[in-house]
């Protein structure tokens, strides 16, 4: 049986479907073969498709003496980058879906979130501590660009004088530079940029979507001279 081409422009490979929670499997039938071999014929051209999610909470606790931060926020699932060695692929089996092509294709947005933090924040006995974005998912992903979920957090992150602090590859954090400047000003952010290699071939193949590793030095370089990086 022939094996079909990789999608192009993707990390992922294969968009095989997790059975870790119940998922049937599909099993191979000749009667799927087309006349060239291939299982159920070519791959169709992907598409990015974003649901909205009506998510009850916004905050992740975690207290794990081996991870830096106890809260998180990820306004969204998957991921477009579709970096090749991205751990947090297989979250997407917790919807039925694959880890593969599913997890850069099939996103999640949660428009309610900025909302949803500032609830937590005005519980009784929230004692303040750094905020991270960017440990599962990446919060300047191209879907930001419409739904702008990461700047109403950082806003709020502002209007409340709470910590945060985000890890990402897209130069596109200098959208909100404004913000993120103003939070400097009150030493109350830290922004990384994650730059897996200088090759621009390697990069391409290792993370496809994401911003070129030159565009990234810049941005670093912009972020350092506002005071958005820690030493």
């Amino acid at each position: 049986m022939a094996i079909p081409p990789s999608p192009r422009g993707r990390g992922a490979q294969s968009g095989t479907l997790s059975t870790r929670f119940a998922l049937p499997a599909r099993e191979a039938d000749g009667d799927w073969l087309d006349a060239r071999g291939d299982v159920d014929g070519p791959l169709p051209k992907l598409r990015t498709t974003v649901t909205e999610e009506a998510a009850r909470t916004i905050l992740t606790r975690n207290t794990s003496p081996d991870v830096p931060f106890d809260r998180s926020v990820n306004a969204y699932r998957g991921c477009e980058h579709g970096c090749i060695y991205c751990y947090a692929r297989p979250t997407h089996a917790y919807l039925d879906l694959s880890p593969g092509l599913d997890f850069e294709t099939q996103l999640f947005a949660k428009p309610e979130a900025a909302r949803l933090l500032r609830r937590a924040l005005a519980r009784r006995g929230y004692v303040p501590a750094p905020i991270a974005m960017g440990t599962n998912t990446d919060p300047y992903q191209p879907i930001e660009g419409r739904y702008r979920l990461t700047r109403k957090i950082l806003e709020l992150c502002l209007e409340t004088r709470h910590p945060v602090t985000i890890t990402t590859k897209s130069d596109r954090v200098l959208h909100d530079l404004d913000v993120l400047s103003e939070l400097a000003r009150h030493r109350l952010v830290a922004v990384a940029l994650s730059v897996t290699s200088l090759d621009p071939a390697l990069s391409r193949s290792l993370e496809p979507r994401a911003a070129a590793p030159a565009k990234r030095l810049a941005a670093l370089g912009t972020l350092a001279a506002a005071g958005c990086q820690r030493t």
